[in-house]
């Protein structure tokens, strides 16, 4: 009977070791919901638009913006961004009055709270430099720092809904042909300011 019990001791002993060592194996990176270090993102928005006013006159708008992020630890996140945006108007007559074309470029870094888990809060700094060009050749120029809180949620091993808050933000706009420059400092939340957008990990 000793025999038997010191046994049975000797086998829960051991299966409680086995178990404790098989709860340390890590889950390969594509079995769990969630960021870790390595992994990266795209993400972005398109659009289009096209309105005819009452007097018959239209106006439309396209844009693009793609983002690409990378984790350089299993919280923080760095990446950059690329925006477009073409904004045409036409008279009644279809003749071209105004023809506005924006480039944007920028840097952004981001630190998630739970970043292995399929929901986080984020908090993100952002800076980027763009310039617009209108139907006559004139120029403007200006720079933009952000800081937006957000949340991600992941639908599944990839695909995750953002949601982003601009709660502090500074702009600074300089026409070429002036010597002066238009500078905007803004701060809390906006119902205008709050994006939605879905990010694809990979």
């Amino acid at each position: 009977m000793k025999k038997v019990v010191l046994m049975t001791l000797a086998l829960l002993t051991f299966g409680l070791m086995s178990a404790q060592n098989d709860s340390k194996i890590e889950l390969p990176k594509e079995s769990h919901r969630g960021f870790a270090q390595g992994d990266m993102f795209i993400s972005g928005s398109v659009g289009y638009s096209s309105v005819s006013n009452p007097d018959h006159s239209k106006e439309n708008r396209f844009n693009i913006s793609p983002r690409f992020g990378y984790f350089v630890n299993d919280f923080f996140a760095v990446g950059g961004r690329l925006g477009y945006v073409s904004d045409v108007q036409k008279d009644a007559d279809g003749h071209k009055y105004a023809d506005n074309s924006t480039f944007t470029i920028g840097a952004f870094g981001r630190y998630y709270l739970l970043p292995g888990s399929k929901f986080s809060p984020f908090a993100e700094l952002a800076i980027g430099f763009g310039t617009t060009k209108n139907i006559n050749d004139y120029k403007n120029t200006g720079i933009n720092a952000a800081f937006s809180p957000g949340l991600s949620y992941f639908l599944g091993h990839h695909f995750a809904l953002e949601a982003s808050f601009g709660v502090l933000s500074y702009n600074t706009v300089s026409p070429k042909r002036s010597s002066g420059s238009t500078d905007e400092f803004k701060i809390g939340i906006d119902l205008e300011d709050i994006n939605f957008g879905i990010i694809y990990k990979f």
